[in-house]
């Protein structure tokens, strides 16, 4: 039973080959009622039994005899040895495949730039909403058009006097055209000795302003980078918009940039006052999209992509989102855009005055705007307007308080302001103001302010 031990064994093609046939005995087997020597044909590889069946070794069904001759006994011996061959053929051929897989896998763990625990890993792709979708590619497709702006200014060390650039504040801002072109508000770079913008590439240049409206907090910068860099921004309008109309916004608040938020219209045609003038600024955007220190200058969009407003400010105690914030509508922002990209300034036509405090006047027990100052250069001192002055006992003796202008009536500040807004440079106005007790009224042209002309 050395033979059938052989067969069996695991280990089998490790051994050394066998002896010449000529040193070997002649195999006796048993007779055709005793077990055979070979397992049956079932248990053997087919791609075995198909060769032996094609040289004619063996038949389906071998029925070896005791008294076969010796050179029947020869050829079992061959059947014996050739059967072995194509077994230690058979394990060989898999121990090579085995290799082969194993020495692929190992050069692609090395060849090909990933991470080795998450080369095994199966990831099943993400299932999105439509809406998800939608607000995933608003934000992929408009990210490359906003900025990131840093404000600098000078500062002299206490100690060593040297001085120093140091940032003193940051916000968003927006492209506007292939000329590089930056958008944003007046008071993220108020006070700056030097402005940088960071692109969405993450690269870095140094702005300068072209011109700036500080009564509608409207700024205008320019970059020299590359066109293929630049990507302006869709602009839309903000005439026909609704509350409840779905709104999006991208900014840097407290240094995080390319932040997205999402809200909805809340309120249209409110009104806020310039930070830096006072000057109010009419047609606000209300939302209750979160808009955080350093969104300033960034852009309001719609559910399509297109700019409908700049992030302006927020109404918050705390100085952090409180749920209400204020966009510049993108109507008013682009005809100050225009004027700031070709002539550097906004031409903006004014009386000449200088009035008091509302609150002042209400303490008076009237309504309308009261005269301060008329300087005799201005539009307003040229028509004959009345200011405010002490007589010779020091006495104060109130100027002329205008009630209409074009016979629409004023009643504060903000009213003289929203109606000068509809109205350009040389244009004759009718103002009727009231002097003492009586009113008159007085025709004023009006005039650009004098270091815009």
């Amino acid at each position: 039973m050395a033979t059938s031990a052989l067969l069996n064994s695991p280990f089998f093609y490790s051994s050394s080959p066998p002896p010449p046939l000529t040193n070997r005995k002649p195999i006796s087997f048993p007779s055709s009622s005793s077990k055979s020597l070979f397992p049956p044909r079932s248990s053997l590889n087919p791609l075995i039994l198909s060769i032996h069946h094609q040289n004619s070794l063996i038949t389906p069904n071998c029925n070896c005899s005791s008294s076969s001759s010796s050179s029947s006994n020869d050829s079992n011996y061959l059947f014996a040895k050739q059967n072995r061959f194509f077994f230690f053929s058979s394990a060989a051929l898999d121990s090579l495949l085995l290799l082969c897989a194993s020495i692929a896998l190992s050069i692609s763990l090395f060849v090909v730039d990933v991470d080795s625990a998450s080369a095994f890993v199966v990831s099943t792709p993400r299932k999105l909403q439509t809406d998800e979708l939608a607000t995933v590619r608003l934000f992929q497709e408009n990210t490359p058009s906003v900025v990131y702006i840093t404000n600098l200014a000078v500062r002299q060390d206490a100690f060593t006097l040297d001085v120093l650039e140091v940032p003193q504040g940051s916000g968003s801002g927006f492209v506007w055209d292939k000329q590089g072109h930056i958008v944003t508000n007046y008071h993220v770079i108020r006070g700056a000795s030097d402005l940088r913008v960071t692109l969405a590439d993450q690269t870095t240049y140094d702005a300068k302003v072209v011109g700036f409206d500080q009564d509608k907090d409207v700024a205008v910068l320019r970059v020299d980078a590359p066109k293929d860099k630049l990507r302006p921004i869709p602009v839309g309008i903000s005439a026909d918009l609704l509350v409840g109309q779905k709104v999006f916004a991208i900014g840097n608040p407290f240094g995080l940039d390319h932040t997205l938020t999402t809200g909805v219209i809340s309120g249209l045609r409110r009104e806020i006052s310039s930070a830096a003038t006072g000057r109010p600024i009419q047609d606000v955007i209300q939302t209750d999209a979160a808009i955080n220190p350093g969104n300033s200058g960034g852009p309001l969009l719609d559910s399509s992509g297109s700019l409908i407003g700049i992030n302006t400010a927020i109404y918050s105690p705390s100085g952090a989102s409180s749920g209400v914030g204020f966009s510049i509508p993108v109507d008013t922002v682009g005809g100050i855009v225009d004027q700031l990209v070709r002539f550097g300034k906004v031409t903006r036509p004014i009386l000449g005055i200088k009035f008091a405090p509302d609150q002042s006047v209400e303490q008076l027990g009237v309504s309308g705007v009261l005269v301060l100052d008329a300087p005799a250069s201005g539009p307003a001192g040229k028509a004959g307007l009345q200011p405010t002055k002490r007589d010779a006992y020091g006495r104060l003796i109130l100027g002329d308080i205008i009630t209409s202008v074009n016979g629409k009536k004023v009643t504060n500040g903000s009213d003289l302001y929203r109606i000068l807004d509809q109205c350009k440079v040389g244009d004759k106005v009718t103002v009727e103001v009231l002097r003492g007790d009586h009113k008159e009224k007085i025709p004023v042209t009006l005039e650009p302010k004098a270091d815009e002309s």
